[in-house]
């Protein structure tokens, strides 16, 4: 989270998001947020998750672009956490802060639990590649209900991000990600290839409950390629450091088995599965930037300091984050 959006947040933010939608401030309970602010609670016998985020981050528009997005997939078969109405019948609530604004919206809480180790084991992945190929058929034909709901386009939050947030000593990572940037602008889009995407689906935004699983958190969603999407759900399901013959084996069942799933849903063509490895790589640099932007570096959670060990030479000497085909 930007610093800036942690310094405007105070109490009173948070009792106006929580009038707006009729909750008392003893009724919720905080919940972990990397850019947002995150709270559950329970109204007439249902469950919500309200999130409160700031306009340093999306405008107004932009989020009820994502929501709009939401409730089309969940009305659609996708299995999505609706978003629903404020007490003045508003999907976005906007609340004046010192600088900027805070935007509340507020969602109906996914049934279940996070899915645990047995849930993996048992092909949960293929689950997953069925929901994002679902999504991704949907999406061909989607449009905004209002113009200006549209999404940005994932260069958006791309372009420039490396040298806004990363020192100089970080030359290197910085030449590094500008540059695959600018190769990612020269690649094809059409409607089976690029369009409205999650492009942030992992076991921690999505809870499973008698075997179904039910998807949150699209405050990333974006115009981008389908095989993006598709490489960050990998990217988060192997380890961070996949390498070796046992955790390369377990990358190529990972991708058979979430591919078995997509089909059932969706295509994509072979030259963008090839493509994988450039988005991942992508991700991969996103994310130590982010991890820069956002933490201190000599306090990092046992997550962070796991992905960020060794990180920095592996980006600037070009190791692939899995050493693999993705070809079926």
């Amino acid at each position: 989270m930007d610093r800036r959006i942690r310094a405007a947040y105070n109490d009173q933010i948070l009792d106006e998001a929580l009038k707006r939608y009729g909750v008392t401030p003893n009724a919720v309970r905080p919940l972990d947020g990397f850019e947002s602010f995150i709270y559950e609670y329970e109204k007439d016998g249902q469950g919500y998750v309200l999130r409160v985020s700031h306009s340093l981050r999306r405008t107004a528009d932009m989020i009820g672009g994502e929501v709009d997005w939401i409730n089309y997939l969940a009305d659609h078969g996708v299995p999505a956490a609706r978003a629903v109405l404020s007490e003045q019948g508003r999907l976005v609530e906007t609340i004046a802060a010192r600088d900027g604004y805070f935007l509340a919206v507020a969602f109906k809480q996914a049934p279940g639990t996070y899915p645990r180790r047995e849930d993996w084991e048992r092909g949960l992945i293929g689950q997953v590649g069925q929901t994002v190929g679902r999504m991704h058929a949907l999406t061909k034909d989607y449009q905004p209900s209002k113009p200006r709901f549209k999404r940005y386009e994932w260069y958006e939050d791309a372009d420039g991000f490396a040298a806004k947030y990363l020192p100089p000593s970080e030359a290197t990572v910085i030449g590094k990600y500008n540059a695959l940037v600018e190769y990612l602008h020269t690649l094809p889009k059409d409607r089976d290839s690029y369009g409205l995407v999650h492009i942030d689906v992992h076991g921690m935004n999505f809870y499973i409950r008698q075997g179904q699983i039910t998807l949150f958190d699209f405050d990333d969603c974006q115009y981008a390629w389908f095989a993006y999407d598709v490489a960050m759900a990998l990217f988060y399901t192997l380890p961070h450091h996949c390498v070796g013959e046992e955790n390369v084996a377990f990358a190529r069942d990972t991708f058979r088995l979430f591919m078995d799933g997509y089909r059932r849903e969706n295509t994509l063509a072979p030259e963008w599965l090839k493509r994988i490895p450039l988005f991942m790589k992508l991700r991969e640099i996103d994310l130590y930037i982010a991890i820069h932007r956002s933490f201190d570096l000599n306090d990092l959670d046992p997550w962070c300091a796991s992905f960020m060990d060794n990180r920095k030479y592996k980006i600037e000497h070009d190791m692939p984050y899995v050493d693999m085909d993705f070809v079926e």
